[in-house]
């Protein structure tokens, strides 16, 4: 197995979108993620990272 993969890899790896996982490598949420001019290199042995959005639709908001 390669020492990185592409976005494509990964959402095919882990069955989630590819605009998905480019949000969570502009987020820093992917460790290791680098970025190489206009891709990003994310490491085989990454782990999905846990899905911390809203899904009860009830937003907390800070006051």
């Amino acid at each position: 197995m390669n020492e990185y993969m592409t976005i494509k890899e990964t959402s095919l790896k882990w069955g989630i979108g590819e605009r998905r996982i480019n949000t969570l490598c502009q987020e820093g949420r992917i460790p290791g993620a680098q970025k190489f001019g206009k891709s990003w290199a994310i490491p085989s042995s990454a782990e999905k990272p846990k899905d911390e959005r809203v899904k009860s639709g009830k937003y907390i908001k800070a006051k």
